[in-house]
């Protein structure tokens, strides 16, 4: 599985981000995970190829992660932001048959405040 992100850079508090995630391969699940300097990695939303999704604590109520199973693609919308959203976003996909896990290049998201 490869993946392959786009999307990111600096953007204002309280204004929006998009970020979008094409994979090859047989997925079982697409999501995001985010870094922030000095903290663990973690979960910001992902979704299987069923379309059951999950949020991190700190996103739910302003993220929206959508998947389409026939390009493999998964598209990120996280609203309000805010500068504790600041952080490197990782694509990360769960492979259909083995469940081995693969991790995108990251990318890096900026909120100014």
């Amino acid at each position: 599985v490869q993946l392959q992100a786009s999307g990111g850079g600096l953007v204002q508090a309280g204004g929006s981000l998009r970020l979008s995630c094409v994979g090859s391969g047989p997925i079982y699940k697409m999501g995001w995970y985010r870094q922030a300097p000095g903290k663990e990695r973690e979960l910001v939303a992902d979704i299987t190829s069923r379309g059951d999704t999950k949020y991190g604590d700190s996103v739910k109520g302003r993220c929206t992660i959508n998947r389409d199973s026939a390009k493999n693609t998964v598209d990120l919308t996280l609203d309000s932001l805010k500068p504790d959203d600041t952080a490197v976003y990782y694509c990360h996909a769960v492979e259909s048959y083995t469940r081995r896990e693969y991790w995108g290049q990251g990318t890096q998201v900026t909120v100014s405040s």
